[in-house]
């Protein structure tokens, strides 16, 4: 008996290992040169839309248009879906220079069904580009343009850096979400870009082709329509890229019911996905073996930080707990191991990637935030979150 749990407890300390050391890959590659990429400035800007769903953002959509329009070249268009919206959010749009289709089906919500109707608004004149902007982005100059050009040079779908502000006067618990928002969508793409690899839509700042974008389910109300999309692209081999020289920019919510909402749909999303798509990614990998997409899948299936921090926590104290009972070291050496590799990787992170954005000893108080994530992640398995909310800003 003693033998088969410690058996059990050291093949799910190996078992963790596995995102772990992705992780460590992909931070590590991080910290190479950049590839040379493919010379497409000279290269005339193709036809592309830019698609901002938006249902309720009077406060925030003029300024959101306004870094578009300043940028938005003879070939570019912007299309503002005003989604079941019960403020001003379609006359500021308008007045602001976008063309403006609204929405009303309040039995049907979620930023996939906006982006769905965008799409059918376009159809009767297709162009080659559509790039998805939240109204509540800011776009960084020259990034449309870039998009819209690396997605016709190379046919895949293209994800811009998204970068997500500090509130004003912003908690330690703000620091250490933006520095795991930081790892998620900058650091760990690319890492995946110096190799070579693919890495997941985000929700803004994402371009597709339209003949590709037409192939996808969009009309959904999932809480990670993004993760859902790009993994449905994947299996279809369109696995997107990441560009980190273009970027949008957006602001994490100031009060706690704001924070409340966005990371509960980012994390219990995120979950759904994994449980979702992970086993149809391990038999297309193994049907048809792809370096890529075995990279996409690994990249997508570790799971949100604060519970891969408290999943190694966790196995290290059953360990820890085990070994003081009956001397098998085995398991507590491996869990040891996972867990130094993991914070090692993280601390990395921090040092060439985040230093500005949280200080070393908010930093060293992250455990004790993570312990504060398990009522999320326990509502995950008892009440889950399956029906879109909006984050109140």
């Amino acid at each position: 008996m003693v033998d088969a749990v410690t058996h059990a407890l050291l093949a799910l300390g190996l078992l963790t290992a596995i995102p772990v050391a992705f992780l460590v890959v992909q931070i590590g590659a991080a910290l190479l040169p950049a590839r040379r990429s493919v010379a497409i400035i000279s290269t005339p800007c193709p036809r592309f839309v830019a698609v901002m769903p938006a249902h309720d953002e009077e406060a925030v959509i003029a300024r959101s248009i306004a870094s578009i329009m300043a940028q938005l070249p003879a070939a570019g268009h912007l299309l503002v879906v005003a989604d079941n919206c019960s403020d001003d959010t379609a006359r500021i749009a308008s007045s602001a220079g976008a063309e403006v289709v609204i929405r009303q089906d309040t039995t049907r919500l979620g930023k996939g069904y906006a982006l769905d109707h965008g799409i059918r608004a376009l159809a009767a004149d297709p162009p080659q580009v559509v790039i998805v902007v939240d109204a509540d982005c800011e776009v960084a100059p020259g990034t449309l343009e870039f998009l819209a050009k690396r997605c016709v040079a190379t046919g895949r779908p293209v994800q811009a850096r998204y970068t997500m502000l500090a509130p004003p006067l912003p908690s330690s618990a703000d620091k250490v979400s933006r520095l795991a928002w930081t790892i998620k969508t900058f650091v760990r793409p690319l890492g995946s870009a110096r190799l070579g690899w693919p890495c997941q839509l985000m929700g803004s700042g994402m371009a597709l082709p339209f003949a590709l974008v037409t192939r996808l389910d969009l009309a959904t109300g999932h809480l990670a329509e993004d993760q859902k999309f790009g993994a449905e692209l994947a299996l279809a081999g369109s696995s997107p890229l990441f560009c980190p020289d273009a970027q949008v920019v957006s602001q994490l919510p100031q009060g706690e019911t704001g924070k409340r909402q966005q990371r509960t749909r980012w994390e219990h999303g995120h979950l759904a996905v994994i449980g979702q798509f992970f086993l149809p990614l391990i038999r297309r990998v193994v049907s048809k073996p792809s370096l890529h997409l075995l990279a996409f899948t690994l990249d997508l299936c570790i799971p949100p930080l604060t519970l891969l921090a408290l999943s190694l926590m966790l196995i290290g104290g059953l360990n820890l707990s085990w070994f003081a009972a009956t001397g098998a070291a085995s398991p507590l050496v491996a869990s040891s191991v996972v867990l130094a590799g993991f914070a090692g990787a993280i601390v990395v992170a921090w040092r060439r990637f985040g230093q500005e954005i949280i200080s070393g000893r908010e930093l060293a108080a992250g455990p004790a935030y993570c312990l504060l994530k398990i009522p999320s992640f326990i509502r995950f398995f008892i009440h889950r979150q399956v029906d879109w909310i909006r984050t109140e800003r």
